[in-house]
């Protein structure tokens, strides 16, 4: 009875197995990669899409290359932008925001017209 009383004293004080320790670093791990990177980029790639969604014609906006254009109208999936004189046929998902995000505080937008 005293070799199984020393057994369990043994045993409680030895803490935690090294098997749940494991297992509780590693889930530890993934759930500080969903807060940190997975769902903050989730959040912005919904509040992209909503974006591209209310876009209408006369808005301005940013392209992935760099350019600025205006909606010149907006059909389906395309969208007709106009850079300077000429109006092009492109994806919506080639704008990457709207001119107004980018613009910086008490700053003009430095467009040529």
């Amino acid at each position: 009875m005293t070799v199984t009383l020393a057994l369990l004293q043994e045993a409680a004080a030895s803490g935690p197995s090294p098997l749940m320790m494991n297992i509780l670093l590693f889930g530890g791990m993934i759930a500080l990669f969903y807060f940190l990177l997975i769902r903050p980029q989730q959040k912005a790639r919904k509040a992209l899409e909503e974006k591209l969604s209310k876009l209408k014609a006369g808005d301005e906006v940013l392209l992935t290359s760099g350019l600025y254009a205006t909606i010149d109208r907006v059909a389906d999936n395309h969208l007709y932008l106009k850079l300077g004189n000429t109006i092009v046929k492109g994806h919506r998902s080639a704008v990457a925001s709207l001119a107004q995000d980018q613009a910086q505080p008490g700053q003009a937008n430095n467009v040529i017209r």
